[in-house]
């Protein structure tokens, strides 16, 4: 499932890398954050899967932070409505210290957020608002739209010197794959042809990658 090869690709950079560690409000929870961080809750525990108190603003800043002091931190909101109260955070800071600083000082850190509505989610937990952080220099967006793409795009993330925004859509998470075992990386910023064609160009990300094919095949 694309919740498992992300959960996957988590453990990989944290057993790989010891600078990797985990944050969010519920990263410990029995839950797991719709059941992909629990996996590495339970290997590492408490000092590397961070549960955080309910301020979004300042654990950004947090893992800022601890980025600029050579970790590699991974955030995980719930919702990328919370992101809204990060802004500051996010785009005057993470993604303006690589040109502040001429390049010698990166802020290698992923955010992972979570979209995609359900039953009682109402207005503040249904915002789709990856849109705004694609107009800010420094920061890179990436939607993975299958479980093949979730875990090679997210190592790639984790291993990137950006500050990359991760969002996912909660309606792929029970999507099926096969995924190989080991480590790989899936670059970011190159889309995939899914289906050939001479007549149209359908051009998708995240879910509606999943509806463009369903589109293309009554289509054909």
């Amino acid at each position: 499932k694309y919740k498992e090869a992300a959960a996957e690709a988590l453990l990989q950079a944290m057993e790989n890398d010891p600078r990797v560690f985990l944050l969010g409000e519920g990263v410990d929870n029995i839950r797991g954050v719709y059941g992909h961080t629990l996996p590495a809750y339970e290997k590492f525990g408490s000092e590397r899967v961070i549960d955080t108190p309910l301020s979004e603003n300042g654990l950004t800043g947090f893992a800022i932070g601890a980025s600029l002091g050579g970790l590699k931190p991974i955030l995980v909101h719930m919702r990328t409505d919370f992101m809204l109260l990060t802004m500051d955070q996010l785009i005057n800071h993470a993604a303006k210290w690589k040109y502040m600083s001429g390049n010698k000082v990166p802020v290698s850190m992923v955010v992972r957020a979570i979209i995609g509505g359900g039953w009682g989610s109402a207005a503040q937990h249904s915002q789709p608002i990856q849109s705004l952080f694609t107009h800010v220099p420094g920061l890179k967006v990436v939607m993975p739209a299958t479980a093949y793409d979730a875990k090679g795009l997210l190592l790639a993330s984790i291993n990137d010197n950006s500050p990359v925004i991760f969002i996912e859509h909660r309606w792929l998470y029970d999507q099926r794959e096969a995924v190989p075992e080991e480590a790989y990386l899936v670059p970011l910023g190159k889309g995939v042809i899914k289906k050939e064609g001479k007549d149209l160009t359908i051009i998708a990300s995240s879910f509606m990658v999943v509806l463009a094919m369903e589109a293309a095949e009554v289509l054909a």
